[in-house]
């Protein structure tokens, strides 16, 4: 068979039931799953465990130095294998600046369907990969291949932190600003664009997003009046809000009007071009949202939309607000923008607000 007979190969996003981080297991699903698995012995030098659904765990090794460690993998949100492979990577290199740390060294986690997809095409998601961590100022040192029936791809990525400045996102405080670093939107342009309905700036602004590395993190992490920060990605807004709420124990209230949406994605929510993990993170976590009763459906899918390679959430004094905003536009985040505040909890659990303040 010559090169004009090869048969074209499929694309990638038609091999994955679910691109990006809207393959994420349902947060309440999630739970039941790792019920029990806290029980072993938790030594004193990991500072960061499971108990916060924190974005990664980080092990103290000095008075100085605390190594942040975290994996994330996911099937294709993309046809490009090299967007896809660069999208992967700068998804999973966020988990370590959102702890307030800086990158060190990645290994990459690849599972292909062989027989389905070239020696060529695969390599382009690695370059892809390889890209991401480049502009990260880190290696790939190593990592593990597969066979399988979707493709996969991912890191580990090992970073390094102060003790001090280590970034949860359980220590938000009642009378904190909450700062947004990127628009929401990815899950709603990924959806349309297996559908074949994104046209390319709309392609063109998704890849934008999800490959602008949250290099502000460590920054952030070392100013004062910052308190806690994590990355929106599978959860959606809402979910990832919440877990932020439930460490602080305070009430988290979003002003949904200044909201950063990426553009074109509301109008294209309202005609149904959503994923259905949406729909999944409202069934889990819904009962714990307060919802202003003029919200558009299109914006309800919007709140629970899941974000691969979301930008950082940030809770911070008010006096450190202009300073927060002034590094992500030193990092070029022009959207970033308040988006609510944090209140001591009302009742007898930490909740979210999304509505006109």
């Amino acid at each position: 068979m010559n090169a004009l007979e090869m048969p074209a190969e499929p694309r990638l996003t038609s091999l994955s039931h679910g691109g990006g981080c809207g393959c994420k297991i349902a947060p309440g699903m999630l739970a039941d799953i790792l019920q029990g698995t806290g029980a072993l012995p938790i030594p004193r030098e990991l500072l960061v465990g499971m108990d916060t659904a924190d974005d990664a765990a980080v092990y103290q090794l000095n008075d100085e130095q605390a190594i942040v460690a975290t994996t994330d993998f996911f099937m294709p949100i993309v046809d490009d294998p090299l967007d896809f492979g660069c999208i992967a990577a700068t998804n999973a290199i966020s988990d370590v600046y959102a702890m307030g740390g800086k990158p060190i060294f990645a290994l990459a986690l690849v599972g292909m369907p062989i027989k389905v997809l070239s020696t060529a095409t695969i390599g382009r998601i690695l370059e892809g990969g390889a890209a991401a961590c480049r502009m990260a100022g880190i290696p790939i040192a190593g990592g593990h291949t597969i066979d399988s029936v979707e493709a996969i791809y991912g890191l580990v990525v090992l970073g390094l932190v102060h003790p001090r400045q280590i970034k949860r996102n359980a220590d938000a405080r009642a009378g904190d600003l909450l700062v947004l670093g990127k628009p929401l939107g990815v899950g709603v342009m990924s959806a349309a664009l297996k559908k074949g309905l994104l046209d390319a700036a709309g392609y063109a602004q998704m890849v934008a997003t999800t490959t602008q590395l949250n290099t502000p993190g460590p920054e952030l992490a070392a100013l004062p009046g910052v308190h806690a920060m994590t990355d929106v990605t599978g959860f959606g807004l809402a979910g990832h809000a919440l877990e932020m709420a439930r460490g602080a124990g305070c009430d988290l209230h979003v002003d949904w009007r200044s909201v950063p949406l990426l553009t074109g994605v509301r109008a294209l929510a309202a005609q149904g071009l959503v994923t259905g993990a949406s729909g999944r993170n409202w069934a889990s976590y819904g009962h714990e949202v307060a919802l202003a009763s003029n919200l558009a459906p299109e914006d309800h899918a919007l709140l629970t939309d899941p974000q691969t390679s979301g930008g950082l959430l940030v809770s911070c004094a008010p006096a450190a607000r202009e300073a927060v905003l002034a590094v992500f536009a030193r990092h070029g985040f022009a959207q970033a923008a308040v988006i609510g505040r944090v209140t001591a909890a009302a009742g007898p659990s930490a909740r979210l607000c999304v509505g006109p303040q």
